[in-house]
């Protein structure tokens, strides 16, 4: 019979077929296999999976709860050549999440973060290419309701500036589609593109946004920019709008295109 070690990359390569991206998933599990074989054990157990979510007590009752989530799922799929392996029961570990109350930005309020965006500190360890590529993310998600992680994956080839088109792979189930610009914003995508081939010498990564170093930019390090930026301009409008799920467009959404 298959270890767990065998049978783990068969359950991930299934559901990665049937369009689950499961990226966390894939990092975790193989931590939890690790931890099943360190106690010596050869079968999902509903005391281990309990054990490994909740192993490090500085981790939030949210991961404990997500953690155990990928176990069942694997679980599931051990169950059908294990009749030993335990199913954690629903309801062990719950967690109600609290997501931030979704906020629609005017079009006066995101032409001032894009505004903000330009005025970002160059200071040692970044370049001046830094204000006029959050300037430009920032306009993307604004205008054509991207997520992030689109957005940062989007590679230059994928952009056609003639036809003011982005060509989005690895969108939901897997899925490859095309995205509309607005002329303005082929504009300042066009501008950004110039100034990053003459902000470096040497050759870069092929992803549109990238990092000082020439890497693909860090989801984390625009998500601390968002935060900033919308805090300076909702501080001056006396409201502090709130950032919206990661997953979707950092928070920004606007009535209309730049």
């Amino acid at each position: 019979m298959n270890t767990l070690r065998d049978a783990l990359p068969d359950d991930l390569q299934l559901r990665r077929s049937l369009g689950f991206k499961l990226e966390d998933a894939g990092l975790q599990l193989p931590r939890f296999v690790a931890f099943v074989e360190q106690h010596g054990s050869t079968h999902i157990t509903t005391a281990l999976a309990l054990a490994w979510a909740r192993q490090s007590p500085s981790v939030q009752p949210a991961e404990w709860a997500r953690r155990l989530g990928y176990v069942r799922g694997f679980a599931r799929h051990r169950k059908a050549t294990d009749a030993l392996t335990e199913i954690t029961p629903l309801g062990l570990l719950p967690h109600r999440s609290t997501l931030a109350r979704p906020y629609l930005y005017s079009d006066e309020e995101v032409e001032q973060l894009l505004a903000a965006a330009l005025k970002l500190p160059t200071s040692w360890h970044w370049t001046p290419l830094r204000p006029w590529m959050f300037r430009c993310l920032f306009g993307l998600l604004a205008t054509t309701g991207m997520r992030i992680s689109e957005a940062l994956n989007l590679q230059v080839a994928d952009v056609d500036l003639d036809q003011a088109l982005l060509t989005i792979h690895g969108a939901k189930l897997g899925r490859t589609r095309l995205v509309p610009l607005h002329a303005s914003m082929a504009g300042v995508l066009a501008d950004y593109l110039r100034r990053r081939r003459e902000s470096f010498a040497q050759p870069i990564s092929l992803y549109v946004f990238v990092s000082r170093t020439g890497n693909r930019l860090d989801q984390a390090h625009v998500h601390r920019t968002f935060y900033s930026l919308s805090r300076q301009i909702s501080a001056c409008a006396g409201r502090r709008p709130a950032m919206g799920r990661a997953s979707t467009t950092c928070g920004i959404v606007s009535r209309s295109a730049c």
